[in-house]
């Protein structure tokens, strides 16, 4: 099937007042994902005075590209590296974009060696077919000669599209590559075909707010303090199921560093990499690290995103927050999550909370 470019760019539909890039934003299918909360969270932020703002836990990156949007100068932080290649691309990158000598470039490349084929070698019967595997090691192989940092983090962000938008429910947990094949068009493109369209929309999103934007990879608490506004949004503990980000997307995780310093775990039938410690995600610790968290930005203000459908409560973290802020506001918006949305998940319609610590 010859590729054609994606028209829809992930807007929202009907939805008016957000700033005019935001059209251009990959969407990224991500669990907890604030995408269709946006126009809620712009109209918020959009009434703190700030010039500065740091994304403490960036995941898809959509509220970084927001306060990028809005001309603020960012800093995208996440503990993860596929989420941190996401925001090299769209909100630490002003200009930078592949052109069609390193498309070409980084298509006709070919794995040189033993050790670039670990993805062939490793996830042979998994997730995708034996070609589109050599594939996905031949692009790296290309991508990793592109001597610009920022023209290997947009080629890694298509790549990692790509991977995603091959997976029927964009998640890496059941391990046929032949299953839930029901026509759609994401499913009738291979790897190297989704790899040329994601490029051009990964271009598409690189615009310049002027100032000078970054992104990091880094435990929240060793992100430098200071910035004049703090967005959080840590993984927290679910009142049912679980929050675990590696479960799902463990494969982009290393796909993301070709799995550098990844411990991947095969006796796994989709061969898991190592969940890394959070203390955000166990009852245990949530509430000390909740703690820490508010006592390491307290410089700033704060706006920590938060669901009904999770441990700790509202009024505790409310608690938690005023012990370093004198003034903590709430808004409170209905929201539907879009995993699991079969009739008995009725779970996924919660209350989300901006706490806003000033």
């Amino acid at each position: 099937m010859k590729p054609q470019t994606e028209q829809q760019l992930s807007f929202i539909p009907g939805i008016t007042g957000l700033p005019h890039e935001l059209a251009r934003f990959p969407r990224f299918r991500y669990m907890g994902s604030k995408f269709r909360l946006l126009p809620w969270i712009h109209e918020t932020l959009a009434g703190i005075g700030f010039e500065t703002a740091t994304d403490a836990f960036s995941g898809s990156g959509v509220v970084s590209y927001l306060l990028k949007a809005m001309g603020k100068q960012v800093l995208a932080n996440d503990t993860l590296a596929f989420p941190s290649v996401l925001t090299s691309a769209t909100v630490a990158n002003n200009a930078t974009r592949l052109n069609a000598d390193d498309l070409q470039f980084v298509l006709a490349s070919k794995a040189r060696s033993q050790s670039e084929r670990f993805i062939r070698s490793t996830y042979e019967g998994i997730f995708y077919t034996p070609g589109e595997l050599s594939s996905l090691d031949d692009l790296w192989s290309g991508i990793r000669q592109l001597e610009s940092p920022f023209k290997r983090a947009v080629a890694m962000a298509a790549l990692l599209r790509s991977a995603i938008k091959r997976q029927p429910r964009g998640l890496f947990t059941v391990s046929d590559p032949t299953r839930y094949q029901d026509g759609r068009r994401d499913l009738q493109l291979n790897i190297l075909e989704h790899f040329v369209e994601q490029v051009a929309i990964y271009n598409g999103a690189v615009f310049s707010n002027g100032l000078r934007n970054s992104a990091t990879c880094k435990d929240v608490f060793e992100v430098q303090p200071g910035s004049d506004l703090v967005y959080m949004d840590p993984p927290y503990v679910p009142l049912a199921d679980d929050n675990c980000y590696i479960k799902r997307y463990h494969f982009l995780e290393g796909l993301a560093c070709y799995w550098e310093g990844k411990e991947v775990m095969m006796n796994t039938k989709v061969r898991k990499i190592a969940k890394p410690f959070t203390p955000f995600s166990y009852r245990h610790t949530a509430l000390e690290a909740f703690d820490r968290l508010f006592r390491h930005f307290a410089e700033s203000v704060q706006v920590l995103s938060y669901s009904s459908n999770a441990f700790p409560d509202l009024e505790t973290l409310r608690s938690l927050m005023k012990r370093y802020k004198k003034s903590v506001d709430v808004l409170e918006k209905t929201h539907r999550y879009h995993f699991g949305t079969h009739a008995a998940a009725k779970r996924n319609v919660v209350s989300e909370y901006l706490i806003i610590g000033s």
